[in-house]
């Protein structure tokens, strides 16, 4: 074969190896289309609503390859079902192109419940809804801080902050309603632990401000006994005589705490540690 090729002129040589690279050129690119099957297109059935199973069924008959790429909760949708396709349905593409599917969860998946306390009744809304969380029942109690949360109720029971709880899960909220129209004694609460005087407070609507320690002794607050209260329960006029003040419903009351339980002398008067102001 050698001697073929030394035995022809040089630019005979040249004319064969151009017309040899020409015929690989055209060969390769004539059989391009073949080895790229760029004719065997085909349209990307609709699978969104089918089970993974339904789906992978229906796209592999047509030739395609299925990945299962994300999943996500919808709790208004059935398990495992598909909520998104890529590429989306009626697309042309070639076979064998791999459709990436994205399903709905079997299982929801847990989220923290933040802190509504305090936030607008908006605010609060705007967030649930941004964690996946249902917004419930909303009840309203009297309080100054008209519109906000006051509390948040998961299955009929306060919820603390923190607590993980199913995405999807519904949450009640108590909202502030202002400060009633109706006035009432101011209750006396002195004697009281803080904890009962919420408990009792509490069926007033009315609420505790600040708690001052009367004594530097106060170890725990909620289980101290309170030795002051403004608004006071009552006034004494000129005469002696004792007069109610008043308040209403929405409205707080500050509070001073002891250690030490107030005696109560034989009229009935709880007198006051000599350290309260």
């Amino acid at each position: 074969m050698f001697k073929f090729i030394t035995t022809k002129p040089f630019w005979v040589n040249i004319l064969i190896a151009i017309v040899l690279a020409l015929l690989l050129f055209f060969g390769f690119f004539s059989s391009l289309g073949w080895l790229t099957h760029h004719d065997a297109n085909a349209r990307v059935p609709s699978v969104v609503g089918k089970t993974v199973a339904e789906a992978t069924t229906a796209l592999e008959a047509q030739g395609f390859d299925v990945t299962v790429q994300d999943s996500v909760y919808i709790d208004t949708l059935p398990k495992q079902v598909t909520v998104k396709q890529s590429p989306e349905a009626d697309a042309l593409v070639k076979q064998h192109r791999t459709i990436y599917l994205t399903i709905n969860r079997s299982i929801p998946p847990l989220v923290e419940m933040p802190d509504l306390r305090g936030f607008s009744f908006k605010s609060a809304q705007l967030y649930l809804q941004s964690l996946g969380l249902k917004m419930g029942e909303v009840s309203y109690k009297p309080d100054i801080a008209k519109n906000a949360v006051l509390d948040q109720v998961y299955n009929n029971n306060p919820i603390k902050p923190g607590t993980k709880i199913n995405m999807g899960s519904t949450i009640a909220l108590v909202i502030g309603s202002g400060v009633g129209s109706t006035l009432i004694d101011v209750p006396d609460l002195t004697g009281m632990t803080v904890k009962d005087a919420r408990s009792f407070l509490s069926a007033m609507s009315i609420g505790i401000s600040t708690i001052n320690n009367a004594d530097a002794a106060v170890a725990n607050q909620e289980n101290a006994y309170i030795v002051r209260q403004n608004p006071e329960p009552y006034n004494i006029v000129g005469d002696g005589q004792m007069v109610s003040n008043k308040i209403r419903a929405g409205q707080l009351i500050d509070i001073w705490v002891s250690d030490t339980k107030p005696a109560m002398d034989s009229a009935g008067i709880i007198s006051q540690p000599s350290n309260v102001q």
